[in-house]
């Protein structure tokens, strides 16, 4: 159902109001989180009198988190680490992709109750549409990491029609579960296997400003890559990694962390809202965040 423009609107005198229907971002660390700028950016786009906020709930919060959804009448929450696994288990209904993952990105609040999305996944194929103009139907994939963004990489990959979607690991039980996803298309990998691969996603944390992992490089050596390789590393702080530059260096088709952020926060948008999410604003505000 869409929802009509107020008339207030956001960034504009008076906004936000003790009217203004609320939306947040939690998890912990969350001052990093570029998902309240875009989100307000969409709604200034819209017309829309809401506002997006970032709230810090420490690992083991999560149920509080959604009991104050409740209580406070907000409209939605934005998930990231380390709540997404905690919220999937406590919201009311959960979508099949959530279900699937076991792991909530989004939640919405329509007054029927909690319901728990995971965008991930749209976004991550909406970025490699937009920003390399690729499609994964065929594909040999090959994706580093298992975590709550790698297990939506290959789920995503999956659905889109890829040939064979090779997972790798630190902890070969996340791989193995991780590939369970992936179905019929879905198989233990190694970073060594680039030779037969035609898209590699690296889904783990290393090369992150601001982290243990800022001095790691992600597990495939550029070397091993040309120019007929696809290269997605889902980093976006800093913009281009060390590691995606070297890519670059040998030929490969690269691609930033950016476009899955907006891509996702868009669908949470429209979750929210049933709005057509306005790209161009949000995409504005994004590269601001990060010029």
């Amino acid at each position: 159902m869409t929802s009509p423009a107020t008339p207030s609107r956001a960034g504009a005198p008076g906004w936000p109001s003790a009217a203004s229907p609320v939306v947040a971002v939690i998890g912990d660390p969350v001052d990093h989180s570029l998902s309240p700028r875009l989100h307000n950016a969409a709604f200034a786009a819209l017309g829309l009198d809401w506002v997006s906020v970032g709230f810090r709930v420490p690992a083991g919060g999560a149920v509080e988190a959604l009991d104050a959804v409740r209580a406070l009448s907000l409209r939605g929450l934005s998930v990231t680490m380390p709540h997404k696994a905690a919220v999937a288990e406590a919201v009311d209904l959960l979508t099949p992709v959530a279900r699937r993952l076991g792991a909530v990105n989004c939640v919405i609040a329509d007054g029927r109750g909690l319901t728990g999305d995971n965008t991930d996944g749209l976004g991550f194929v909406a970025a490699l549409a937009r920003g390399v103009g690729v499609d994964p139907e065929g594909l040999r994939c090959l994706v580093l990491g298992a975590g709550g963004a790698g297990r939506a990489v290959v789920v995503a990959l999956a659905e889109a029609g890829a040939a064979d979607v090779a997972v790798w690991a630190r902890r070969p039980a996340q791989a193995a579960a991780a590939v369970v996803l992936a179905g019929s298309v879905g198989r233990l990998g190694g970073p060594d296997e680039t030779a037969t691969a035609d898209l590699v996603v690296n889904a783990t944390p290393a090369g992150m400003v601001g982290t243990a992992w800022a001095h790691e490089r992600p597990a495939v050596d550029p070397a091993s890559l040309s120019d007929r390789h696809v290269v997605v590393d889902l980093i976006y702080e800093p913009r281009r990694t060390a590691w995606l530059e070297a890519c670059a260096a040998r030929g490969a088709t690269t691609l930033g962390g950016l476009g899955m952020l907006v891509h996702q926060a868009a669908a949470q948008i429209e979750a929210w809202t049933g709005r057509e999410p306005p790209l161009a604003a949000m995409w504005a505000a994004a590269e601001t965040a990060t010029a």
